[in-house]
């Protein structure tokens, strides 16, 4: 018990280390460029909503971003450029590319790690284990603080990737009846901008913002697309664009995806349904199966020792 606590307060001293050295470099780092201003002007000044939007930000961009812009320059500068633009990719696709850069989650990544290597010295020098288990948490420990962030980056993007999957089409059926009634393309976005909140409709006000600055029609549908990569929503802006450029019916196309975008969640639906008995298959076999073993086999237990 003494050797864990002392880990567990040697942990805590560097990161308060680390939260004051934050602190510090956050009072001398420069003001932001103009492009973080410009962002800035969209958002709102009163000090309630500076306070929840810093709350809203993701804990990642909280805590890096204090570090300073020379610092995540040097570790962008140290980092492949292909796996930055991977990293922005997957930021991108998960929703949170505007409060969380693809540096500063390489940084959390490199400190993470080091805290897992920091931690598993301290293990093996204080705890004392087997050569087995020391070289053990030697490797594992800063495998898995260097590999959690990217988890947690894969999770957010197939939650928001399953989202839009299961929004696509009531968004479709909501888009064609607004265009039956009367409305444009693009006033049928803003009437599910209005009446839905779901990711998806969060990319169709964006795609909106960008056909309000001048941005055309086909090139703001397929920033769409390469925003969320997801295979329905891709089929959807292609078929629309085509359609859109043969001068086609916009309501009747609409309604066609809608039918077709309804049939396709009905399948993924029972895809997973049908997934369903080998997942279970290992809690079954784990935990059931072995209380049944014990209920019908354990009253017989006493009479077969007797025999023997």
């Amino acid at each position: 018990m003494e050797v864990l606590s002392t880990i567990f307060a040697i942990g805590a001293l560097a990161c308060g280390g680390v939260l004051l050295l934050s602190g510090v470099r956050a009072r001398l780092a420069p003001a932001g460029d103009a492009g973080e201003y410009l962002r800035s002007l969209d958002e709102s000044t009163g000090a309630g909503d500076t306070y929840e939007h810093v709350l809203a930000e993701p804990f990642i961009g909280r805590v890096l971003r204090p570090l300073g812009t020379r610092t995540l320059r040097r570790i962008a500068g140290l980092t492949p450029r292909n796996y930055l633009e991977g990293v922005h990719r997957q930021l991108v696709h998960g929703g949170v590319s505007a409060s969380v850069r693809a540096e500063e989650l390489v940084t959390l990544q490199i400190l993470a790690g080091g805290m897992g290597g920091v931690l598993a010295l301290l293990y093996v020098v204080l705890g004392q284990p087997s050569s087995r288990i020391g070289v053990l948490a030697l490797v594992t420990f800063p495998l898995v603080g260097a590999l959690a962030p990217q988890s947690w980056l894969k999770r957010r993007v197939a939650e928001r990737t399953k989202a839009i999957r299961i929004d696509l089409p009531d968004t479709i059926d909501l888009l064609a009846i607004s265009v039956e009634a009367g409305q444009g393309l693009e006033g049928a976005m803003q009437t599910v901008c209005q009446n839905m909140v779901s990711p998806l409709s969060e990319e169709l006000s964006r795609t909106l913002k960008e056909m309000e600055l001048g941005l055309a029609r086909r090139e703001a549908l397929h920033n769409l697309k390469r925003r969320t990569e997801v295979a329905e929503l891709s089929n959807f802006v292609l078929v629309l664009t085509q359609a859109d450029a043969l001068g086609m019916p916009i309501g009747r196309v609409l309604r066609t995806q809608a039918s077709e975008m309804r049939t396709k969640r009905r399948q993924w639906a029972r895809e997973r349904a049908a997934k369903l008995p080998v997942k279970i298959l290992f809690p079954l076999t784990l935990f059931i199966f072995p209380a049944i073993m014990v209920v019908v086999l354990g009253p017989s237990v006493p009479a077969i020792m007797s025999a023997f």
